[in-house]
């Protein structure tokens, strides 16, 4: 399944994704400092939503093809796709 973003969703998606591995310098940085550990578990779940996020942006992109896109030969039927789509979503979950 290929995934064709629209220049916007693609920019927030790559944005969540650098700040997400901006996060994730700063924790191994926290945990080189030998900082508190609720701290660094904090900044672990915001970088988990982070990538949460960009996950659950690029199915409901893959979501949104699937459902506008006619179907064309050599490419997987609705059920399929469906039932892939509900594969990726449940990954993130």
């Amino acid at each position: 399944m290929e995934l064709a973003m629209a220049a916007d969703d693609l920019k927030t998606v790559v944005n969540r994704l650098r700040r997400a591995q901006g996060q994730i310098a700063g924790i191994i940085r926290m945990i080189e400092e030998g900082r508190d550990c609720e701290e660094v578990v904090t900044q672990l779940a915001a970088a988990s939503r982070a990538l949460d996020r960009a996950g659950f942006a690029i199915i409901a992109t893959g979501l949104q093809q699937c459902l506008i896109e006619p179907e064309t030969p050599g490419t997987p039927d609705r059920e399929e796709m469906r039932a892939r789509l509900e594969k990726l979503f449940l990954s993130l979950a």
